[in-house]
């Protein structure tokens, strides 16, 4: 890691951008993977949620405990405070826990595509509640970013309810809408602590506080011998789940961050629709209609002009 580091620092300034929108954009083609790898396992074996939660915490957390464990090696580490501590839990529970579990629920009722374009709103419940709680003033630029999403949203919602391809839609799309309300929180909570304690040693152990949260609830609602018995199929994909969908996106994002900094990183990440698009169509067959592709055009516009403006504040 920290080798890596120093080959990064010593590039030019050119190279070292190139390579922070090289990282942003892998990181988002691989966290867009999520959807589809989830759907997949539903289709697979009837599985649950909580179980598939849990074989992406199984297979994901030796790579967060490896890297915590040597980032606590090194002489410029500092002990985290109690209250460090005690929010790196919390937002932990939150955004790993909480949020990745209603995103589970939630795609048993609606197609890999809405799910990622409903979480993609994420930016303009980030913009609420920043207004709502620390008084930060919304323009009206930003105004007309969420009403550009918004409408996008309604007009893929109109097609697929159409389509009735979905069973009970609505109920996965309260699903996924509270997920991505908890994950702009566990987003807001995170960028402030952050900046304390480093994206990467934040990350491990928000990770891994979500992890024993996700075992406690499985240990309380099934039998562990259940992990045990399941086709190779689903842990094939909670392999690909936990790697390419988890652990690599996110440390390769946090590096991108770093580089090129939130704005672009977000402008970048605005591929993620197209991506969950393109790979529900290849690999679930879910169709890909004209609505929908305008819907995600509208949702990726607004969060587009979010990020600009971001970036220039």
């Amino acid at each position: 890691m920290a080798n890596f580091s120093q080959y990064i620092t010593k590039q030019s300034p050119r190279t070292r951008y190139w390579l922070g929108a090289l990282f942003v954009f892998v990181g988002a083609c691989g966290f867009s993977t999520k959807a589809v790898l989830i759907k997949l396992s539903y289709q697979t074996y009837p599985v649950s949620s909580i179980t598939l939660l849990t074989l992406r915490m199984v297979f994901s957390l030796p790579f967060y405990f490896i890297i915590a464990y040597r980032l606590s090696r090194q002489p410029s580490h500092r002990t985290f405070t109690t209250p460090q501590w005690t929010w790196t839990a919390a937002l932990g529970f939150l955004g790993y826990y909480i949020s990745s579990l209603f995103d589970f629920i939630g795609l048993q009722y609606v197609t890999a595509s809405v799910e990622r374009l409903i979480l993609f709103i994420y930016p303009t419940i980030v913009l609420a509640i920043m207004a709502l709680f620390f008084k930060k003033k919304i323009t009206m630029l930003q105004y007309g970013a969420v009403a550009l999403s918004y409408i996008g949203i309604a007009i893929a919602f109109v097609d697929d309810a159409k389509a009735g391809e979905q069973k009970n839609l609505w109920l996965g799309v309260a699903w996924i809408f509270t997920c991505a309300f908890t994950y702009a929180t566990y987003l807001v909570g995170a960028g402030r602590l952050i900046s304390q304690v480093g994206s990467i040693k934040f990350t491990c152990y928000a990770m891994i506080m979500a992890g024993i949260a996700v075992f406690a609830h499985f240990l309380m609602t099934n039998d562990i011998a259940i992990l045990w018995h399941l086709p190779w199929s689903i842990y094939w994909i909670g392999i690909w789940m936990a790697l390419v969908a988890t652990v690599i996106p996110t440390f390769l994002t946090a590096e991108g961050i770093n580089l090129i900094g939130s704005g672009n990183a977000s402008i970048i990440s605005s591929v993620g629709p197209i991506i969950t698009i393109v790979m529900a169509y290849w690999m679930l067959n879910e169709q890909v209609t004209i609505p929908q592709l305008v819907g995600t055009a509208f949702v990726m516009g607004g969060v587009l002009m979010i990020s600009w403006k971001g970036k220039r504040d």
